[in-house]
This record gives structure tokens, sequence and C-alpha cells, in this order.
């Protein structure tokens, strides 16, 4: 989200005031934010790490200082709940190449998820946030707590991985 839509500071501190009309219309405003990021993370998963996401910002809506870094403060929570999900789903451990459909096969050719679901929750959530959300190394290694080298590794290795399993 680039631009916070206008009177996005209003609704936030009236949300953490209390008033249940603006908690619902906030609620209806990140929803899709943060379906948006943990879908393609969390995969099979991805609404159970949305509602999740969806309960800790809620709950901890009082804590955030700022209203206008809204977006920002909840894409850090809803990376963590998905990156928290898919390592716990038996989709954490990264399928081999060697295991990818044939080539020319409608699943791989019709199914980017097949594809994602074929790296790892920490590969998935650097491809989304450099590529998708378009962060920098330095905002990637801050959202995941992780270094700017180790960012850097793992999105070579996720673009090379999501590169090979695409053309077989």
């Amino acid at each position: 989200m680039q631009e916070p839509p206008p009177g996005l500071a209003e609704l936030v501190r009236a949300a953490q005031g209390g008033d249940q009309l603006a908690v619902g219309r906030l609620l209806d405003l990140i929803s899709p934010y943060v379906r948006r990021l943990c879908g393609p993370i969390a995969l099979d998963d991805g609404a159970d790490a949305t509602q999740e996401a969806l309960i800790v910002v809620f709950r901890k809506l009082r804590q955030l200082r700022d209203p206008a870094a809204l977006f920002g403060w909840v894409r850090a929570i809803a990376v963590r709940e998905a990156v928290r999900y898919a390592t716990r789903s038996a989709r954490s451990q990264p399928a081999e190449l060697g295991e990818l459909p044939a080539p020319g096969d409608p699943q791989l050719a019709a199914d980017i998820r097949d594809v994602l679901s074929r790296l790892s929750p920490e590969h998935r959530a650097v491809l989304l946030l450099r590529d998708l959300e378009g962060l920098d190394e330095r905002q990637t290694a801050a959202l995941l707590a992780v270094a700017p080298g180790t960012v850097k590794s793992r999105l070579s290795r996720a673009r090379l991985s999501f590169r090979k399993a695409w053309q077989q």
C-alpha cells in the first residue's frame, strides 16, 4: 500500500479508543492487504495466518504510536504470522526439484502456487517482500529479523529455485 487513505489517522485513533464502528471499518480496510501478504507465504494455511495476524493487529492496536505507519506495522505482523504458520505446516520442508511435475504438465503451467509451495516459508517471504512489496534488503531484513546478507542469499536461492521449478 503506497499512499494511506484519507482519514486513516483519525480512523486508527477512533479504533484505538474503542469505537467499534471504526474497528469494523479498519478491519475492512486492512483485511485484503493481510490476505495478500499471508496467502503466498503460508499457502494452504493462508486463511489461518490471515486470521491470526488480524487478531494480533487488533489485540495490539493501542500499541501503534503513529497511525500513518499502520500498513508497515500490519505488514510486519502479517509476514511474521504467515512464516510461523508455514513453518509449522507439513509444507515447511521444501520439495526436491526432481519431484516437480514434468514439463507441459497443466498443473505446473497453470499454478504459480504449486511452484511457490516448493520453496521454504523463508524463501517465499523474501520473494513476497522484495519482488511483490518492493521493499529493499534493509527493510526486508528488519522485517524478518535477519541480517541483510541473509536476505540477499535467500532471495538469490529463492529466485533460482523458482526459475528452475517454473521452467520444468
